[in-house]
């Protein structure tokens, strides 16, 4: 694979209670320091940003990997809940819910079961983290479409605009 250029663009305005904007070519968001340590609160904080990534990151390489394994699969979605303790130290945990087509079975059950494992040990975003001691895992589950169409309704409840 060639070398791979990616250029952002910052800007931040007034002070530390201010806020900032980062946009890059698919991407444009607000930033600002957290409330509790003396800024506005009114954007994506550090924690968040990196949690995306390392969502992000975990999702497309599921994708990727359920694609090429030809594995039916109606649709997913996922939870990522982040735990910061005392002393800034941050883990992450993915809860991702794979929906399979009504004529899944057992064996791709199994599979797409084994790559929800293996999505995390392929995704480079959350070994960087492991590597920095930014502890990563994955719960995930796996049920069969029975017509109730568990992923718009998952988008219907929290709110995603499509």
């Amino acid at each position: 694979m060639a070398n791979q250029k990616i250029n952002m663009n910052t800007v931040w305005f007034k002070n530390a209670k201010g806020d900032g904007r980062i946009k890059s070519d698919n991407l444009q968001t607000q930033i600002a320091i957290p409330a509790p340590k003396g800024g506005s609160g009114e954007g994506a904080e550090p924690q968040q940003l990196l949690m995306s990534s390392a969502a992000a990151c975990y999702t497309m390489t599921l994708a990727y990997m359920l694609d090429k394994s030809n594995l039916p699969v109606s649709g997913f979605f996922m939870d990522t809940d982040g735990d910061i303790t005392l002393g800034d130290q941050l883990s992450i945990t993915h809860r991702p819910h794979v929906v399979l087509e009504s004529d899944a079975t057992n064996d791709d059950v199994k599979l797409t079961e084994d790559l929800l494992l293996k999505a995390e040990e392929k995704c480079h975003i959350g070994q960087l983290l492991i590597k920095a001691g930014v502890p990563v895992a994955t719960q995930g589950k796996v049920s069969i479409d029975t017509g109730d169409d568990l992923t718009s309704n998952y988008i219907e409840v929290h709110g995603f605009e499509l």
